[in-house]
């Protein structure tokens, strides 16, 4: 069974993962249009950071930046192995009833345009695209979207 919790991103499986996430993105996009957060930020009082896990097996990571009128996701990552088994859709699920706690009236992501499985579950999530928010720029390898609460 997969199990969804506040955790730390220090944790060490967890800082496995979120090194993994950082890793591919560079890979993937030039530096300027990288927008992760580093994994000290994720310690930080407006962040819920969350952790998928089964067993002691943490498989995945999500956060959710608490910003002034919505809710940001962060650092979605899930480990290959446990890819296809709904770890996403639960941390998904998590994020949005925080974000919904805390009252915010809207759901907003970054993520990169060749990201097709993140787009997807997105998507089924009930997001939509928008254009940049916060801070920011438009950005060739960048999706903005958004899902409302209310």
């Amino acid at each position: 069974m997969i199990i969804v919790e506040p955790g730390n991103p220090h944790h060490p499986q967890a800082t496995a993962l979120l090194q993994a996430s950082h890793a591919l993105m560079e890979s993937l996009f030039p530096p300027e249009d990288n927008f992760y957060l580093d994994i000290n930020d994720l310690v930080a009082d407006h962040i819920r950071f969350f952790v998928a896990r089964e067993g002691e097996t943490i498989f995945g990571t999500g956060a959710l930046a608490l910003k002034d009128g919505y809710g940001e996701v962060k650092s979605m990552f899930v480990s290959e192995a446990a890819r296809g088994r709904g770890v996403a859709d639960a941390l998904m699920r998590q994020i949005e009833d925080e974000a919904r706690a805390n009252g915010l009236p809207v759901l907003k992501l970054e993520t990169g345009n060749v990201l097709y499985a993140a787009h997807k579950l997105y998507r089924r999530h009930g997001f939509v695209d928008c254009g940049p928010f916060g801070d920011y720029a438009e950005a060739n390898s960048s999706v903005f979207m958004e899902k409302p609460l209310t």
